[in-house]
């Protein structure tokens, strides 16, 4: 089952590649669907990601928010329940 999800998680991509030319988002969505089941499937892939999130983390970030990945939904609901420090009143 989990090469047959890892197999499928390359045919979109490559589907997404194939899509892009065309007019409208369609690609993207093949994409992110692709990127997904590969990102579940494979550990590899997993730790090759954490590596680039760590390179470019804004880019990491917003491409875990818009896949919707439970760590990243974790991370957002933690930072957003943390109090936010005031940083003029510690300079003054």
């Amino acid at each position: 089952m989990r090469i047959a999800q890892l197999s499928l998680g390359g045919v979109l991509i490559v589907g997404a590649g194939i899509m892009g030319p065309l007019p409208g988002p369609g690609g993207v969505f093949l994409f992110a669907g692709g990127m997904i089941l590969i990102l579940r499937n494979s550990q590899r892939a997993k730790l090759k990601w954490a590596r680039l999130k760590r390179r470019w983390p804004r880019t990491g970030h917003l491409v875990d928010r818009v896949m919707r990945r439970p760590s990243a939904l974790r991370r957002h609901a933690r930072a957003k329940a943390a109090p936010t420090v005031d940083r003029r009143a510690a300079v003054d």
